[in-house]
């Protein structure tokens, strides 16, 4: 299959760009420059004749080719429809650069499933070269345009020149039957990336808290999509792991815990066991210069010291991983320590340019069209969260060979990243044509009285104890539904985790991740609407309809070769569409890096199912006996791809459904 792939691709390409080559020359035989007679001229025509046959030769063979050089994929159908489209318009308006190319899904069903808003834009465009030129006019050229294709039933012009587009149905009946045979498969890709997601940074010997949770959550499902769509993905933890607060904690762990090199030290709390320390740091003058001595011993690299500076680490990467296996993290910790050598050489590069300059015994970077500098190098003589972020990106960019980094840290630092992605790029580190860095920011999280989420005492909530109540309300509403009565105690264990985590996650993921967002342990947990709860149970309903109609997964795989999915009915049509926009989605997502797109999607997805369900029998049981009398099983397919494309959305929100509930 790789080879036939791999074949059909190059073929693709080989036409794609004797195709471009044909146009070219087609363009400029339309133009001749000065023939010298008309038997030259009569021959330029004859010759664009034949280039113009052989060019829709060409198109043809290209068309014929496009469904197996896919191979498994699904198609994007909103995508597959701006190529048709934007031929079309390139034709109907050649004296347009840059025609807009405007194709979405259409809100109103009787309308049509897919709409072009291409022609009022144009109009405008037009309008603006001196040239007056109905929209619906432009709308009637961009139709009579539209080369063969594979999926478009029928045009019609509405309103002021809007296209309304209806689908063939045997085209998606097929893309559904081909989900069903061959599983949810990405969209095709261009080209294999590599892409780092920088995420979660946790500081050593501090509590994780709801904010360090909001960032390993969008990291962690950024993450999933990425490797969904076939790209090779390093999730990155760039922990607080260095720096002078060690001196006072190495300071603290000699006079608390003497014997510490030879004995493990029974640090239980680390945020009292820091708390105690900062205390003395402030109070203690003897001590605070003894932590000074401390961190110049750490940075020297002294082996007592490193084993310290360790031991405080493991205490904290021990409680990161309690979070971590909660909420099914996979991430590899690289902290500030990781970065410490590259720095010197990040300050040399920036001063062998004349990039970096004395600023009150500072050395600060300035960037054109930034407002503020980057500090590299403090008056001290010690490097700044400046140096070590400028350090990871040439790390990422060089030695990672990144093609895509995206930082998922709080907005409040967006400032920061600006200022530091500039800088690389004005030391020519990589080309934001050709590299796509990014700061995926998100806002805060908030209690529900709308301030800042806090305890009652005012402390910052430990991420643990939060994850601990999830659990606990979880298993309160599942007793309350009874459902300890009907499961078996590993069952209901397993749905205690599922939905408590989830829906943390779901919540989160749901909002927009640049607006602040209310953490509500009751509406998270609400098996009504837009959340976790509500598509978790609707999953599992979906799920048991075949296995209550007694139809195995082998009779199922074996139906969705032999049987045509049926799309005659309102609901099913509008099922059958919405379970196709799935590559749609994925698209915008990777556009804009905004996830709570997928949850919408996912939501919509339950209901319209819901509506589908409702109106459409899928097993006819006898009124008396409650015996299966018939299946429809073009209606049981359209349930297992709902069911299919359901479960790949919560695996890429890094939501874990059960088979029982």
């Amino acid at each position: 299959m790789g080879d036939r792939v791999t074949e059909c691709t190059a073929r693709l390409q080989q036409q794609e760009r004797e195709i471009r080559s044909l146009s070219a020359e087609i363009e400029s035989l339309k133009k001749p420059q000065n023939p010298s007679s008309s038997q030259h001229l009569d021959e330029l025509r004859d010759e664009n004749a034949k280039l113009k046959y052989r060019l829709n030769i060409l198109k043809r063979s290209l068309q014929e080719e496009r469904p197996t050089s896919c191979g498994k994929s699904m198609t994007n159908i909103n995508q597959r429809l701006q190529e048709v489209f934007g031929e079309a318009i390139r034709a109907s308006c050649p004296e347009l650069d840059d025609p807009p190319l405007s194709v979405a899904p259409n809100q109103q069903a009787k309308f049509g499933d897919y709409q072009c808003n291409s022609a009022m834009a144009m109009s405008q465009m037009l309008k603006a070269k001196g040239m007056k030129v109905n929209p619906r006019e432009i709308a009637e050229k961009i139709i009579q345009n539209l080369p063969e294709n594979e999926l478009v039933q029928k045009t019609e012009i509405a309103g002021p020149g809007f296209i309304n587009i209806h689908l063939k149905k045997p085209f998606v009946s097929k893309l559904l039957s081909n989900l069903l045979i061959n599983g949810v498969q990405p969209p095709p890709l261009e080209s294999k990336k590599r892409v780092v997601v920088d995420f979660s940074s946790p500081n050593i010997a501090k509590e994780m808290h709801v904010g360090h949770l909001r960032s390993t959550i969008i990291g962690e499902s950024m993450s999933r999509l990425f490797e969904f769509l076939g790209y090779d993905v390093l999730r990155l933890n760039h922990v607080g792991d260095w720096g002078t607060q060690f001196g006072m904690l190495i300071a603290h762990l000699q006079d608390k815990f003497p014997d510490y090199l030879t004995s493990s030290p029974p640090i239980s709390d680390l945020q009292a066991f820091y708390k105690e320390s900062k205390k003395r740091f402030d109070e203690e003058e003897d001590f605070k210069k003894r932590a000074y001595q401390c961190v110049v011993r750490l940075q020297s690299k002294e082996p007592n010291f490193i084993k310290a500076w360790n031991l405080i680490c493991d205490v904290s990467r021990a409680e990161f991983q309690k979070v971590y296996d909660c909420l099914d993290i996979q991430i590899i910790e690289r902290g500030e320590s990781y970065y410490q050598d590259m720095m010197t050489k990040v300050v040399k590069e920036f001063e062998d340019r004349g990039m970096a300059e004395l600023d009150e015994g500072r050395k600060v970077v300035f960037v054109p069209g930034q407002s503020i500098p980057l500090t590299i190098v403090k008056s001290d003589g010690g490097y700044t969260y400046d140096t070590s972020d400028l350090a990871a990106l040439r790390q990422r960019l060089f030695d990672e060979k990144a093609d895509m980094i995206i930082y998922v840290t709080d907005s409040g630092q967006s400032t920061h990243f600006q200022v530091v992605f500039a800088a690389a790029q004005m030391i020519g580190w990589y080309n934001p044509q050709v590299t796509r860095v990014e700061h995926a920011g998100f806002g805060v999280v908030l209690g529900e009285d709308k301030k800042k989420f806090k305890t009652r005492s005012g402390d910052t909530v430990r991420l643990m104890d939060l994850l601990e109540e999830g659990l606990k309300r979880c298993m309160d509403k599942l007793k309350e539904k009874e459902r300890d009565k009907v499961l078996t105690p590993e069952e209901l264990t397993k749905a205690q985790r599922s939905v408590a985590f989830g829906c943390i996650k779901y919540a989160d993921l749901s909002h927009n991740r640049i607006n602040d967002y209310v953490f509500a342990f009751d509406k998270m947990l609400d098996d009504r609407g837009n959340t976790a709860a509500y598509l978790l149970y609707a999953f599992t309903r979906i799920r048991s309809i075949a296995r209550l109609a007694n139809i195995d997964e082998a009779t199922l795989r074996k139906a969705a070769e032999t049987t045509e999915v049926l799309l005659d009915h309102e609901k099913e049509w509008k099922l059958g569409k919405c379970i196709l926009r799935f590559p749609e989605i994925l698209q915008k997502i990777l556009d804009d890096l905004l996830l709570h797109t997928l949850c919408d999607y996912l939501y919509e997805l339950a209901t319209t199912f819901t509506e589908f369900y409702d109106s459409c029998y899928c097993v006819e049981k006898d009124r008396q006996t409650g015996e299966v009398v018939k299946v429809n099983m073009w209606r049981m397919l359209l349930c297992e791809a709902t069911a299919a494309i359901m479960a790949k959305c919560f695996d890429i929100l890094g939501i874990n459904p059960v088979g029982r509930m």
